[in-house]
């Protein structure tokens, strides 16, 4: 691959060029070499368009796989030797969001000050998690930060890969329920109408099943924008209850209930509860510090409550793993044996990472084997629905073709 760069030679000359290397890090590992200060690294689109950066904060999120790579590339360009200023502005040259251009810049305004790393991502608390400003701090203050930046790429990459599989493994059925409503509100528009303006003309009697569909078909057919302006309003209302707070404890007690969703809801948080706090301790965090920041990586305000009185347990000098052996309504009963076991050996991280290993894969298993479940599902819904379409339109054919014999 070719990739554009902009350095300053032995000479103090500022200099820009195009060359093929594996990688950004490999070429700015080279140029480092030859003993050029590295500004840019960017990869060669071979064009000369015009670029436009419209900074629109809705478009222009940070989305998890960006702090991932970010990550990973300050963590390699600091163990390859570049000093934090020079890996800041290569990384902030190469993002294309803007919003996270913008940040890095910040960044790398404060690190020029002589302010730690951690100090300016405290600023962003919306982008960086108290989990990745935590590790940081935790890396600055031993030395390894190029370790920790690492070990917050793994545990970011295990999040977003278990949060993919669980959206894909939602998305087949999604689509499914969604094209059937469509199909099925289009057919009552402009299918139905047809053949209910065949059985008034014949004077067909019509059962009951005919009646209600034609009923809808009427209202769909002479109020198609009430109708969607309703079901925009309705579903918007929906989503508004949905994220508000005082919505989330009712939920996400209904979500724990629900077969399948509910076991994959635990395994996928215990799975997240576990990684957390044994990527914290390995980096020298506190455990009560741990079960703080872990409490703002869940989402679930059950959770976050369990967390809550595993901190409480903590100060008072008890056992955690006595909250998670409370709590088996949100945590499988290995999540506390295990821990308990740790506790006792004091290998609690090792122990940790075990259980998150687990249950990662379980989640990984179930969410492979979910359309196997799902599908039988939907063919009954799909043929429930088809059924009854079927049956109400075709009893008043056959009585049509009766009374034309």
């Amino acid at each position: 691959m070719k990739f554009k760069y902009k350095i300053q030679t032995k000479a103090g000359v500022i200099d820009e060029g195009v060359r093929e290397a594996e990688s950004r890090l490999q070429l700015a590992h080279e140029l480092k070499n030859e003993g050029s200060i590295v500004f840019s690294v960017e990869e060669d689109s071979g064009g000369t368009g015009l670029k436009m950066n419209i900074n629109i904060p809705f478009l222009n999120k940070v989305k998890l796989r960006d702090k991932i790579m970010f990550a990973k590339n300050l963590a390699g360009m600091l163990k390859a030797g570049l000093s934090m200023p020079k890996t800041l502005s290569v990384l902030a040259n190469q993002t294309k969001n803007v919003n996270f251009k913008n940040i890095i810049n910040d960044i790398l305004k404060g690190v020029d000050r002589g302010e730690p790393l951690s100090r300016g991502l405290t600023k962003y608390e919306k982008t960086f998690s108290s989990l990745f400003v935590s590790m940081v701090k935790a890396g600055e203050e031993s030395g390894r930060l190029p370790d920790a930046l690492k070990e917050i790429a793994n545990n970011l990459e295990k999040i977003y890969s278990l949060q993919k599989k669980v959206k894909g493994a939602m998305t087949y059925p999604a689509v499914i329920i969604g094209a059937i409503g469509l199909i099925g509100v289009l057919m009552m528009m402009y299918v139905v109408p047809t053949l209910t303006g065949t059985f008034k003309e014949m004077g067909v009697p019509l059962p009951f099943t005919t009646r209600m569909v034609v009923l809808i078909s009427d209202f769909l057919a002479e109020n198609t924008i009430v109708f969607f302006i309703s079901a925009t309003a309705i579903i918007s209302a929906v989503v508004f209850l949905i994220r508000r707070k005082e919505s989330q404890p009712f939920i996400d007690a209904l979500l724990l209930k629900i077969p399948v969703i509910g076991t994959m809801i635990k395994e996928t948080n215990s799975a997240r509860v576990a990684r957390t706090m044994t990527t914290l301790l390995t980096s020298g965090v506190t455990v009560t510090r741990a079960l703080e920041i872990t409490k703002d990586v869940v989402g679930s305000t059950k959770y976050q409550k369990s967390l809550d009185d595993a901190i409480a347990n903590v100060q008072k000098g008890k056992n955690i793993s006595q909250t998670f052996k409370e709590n088996q309504n949100l945590y499988p009963s290995m999540v506390g044996e295990m821990i308990e076991v740790g506790e006792d050996t004091g290998d609690l991280s090792q122990m940790l990472l075990e259980v998150a290993e687990f249950y990662e894969a379980e989640v990984d298993s179930k969410t492979k084997n979910l359309s196997t479940i799902v599908e039988p599902v939907l063919m009954i819904f799909i043929g429930v629905a088809v059924g009854f379409f079927a049956i109400s339109m075709l009893t008043p054919m056959y009585s049509l073709m009766d009374t034309i014999q």
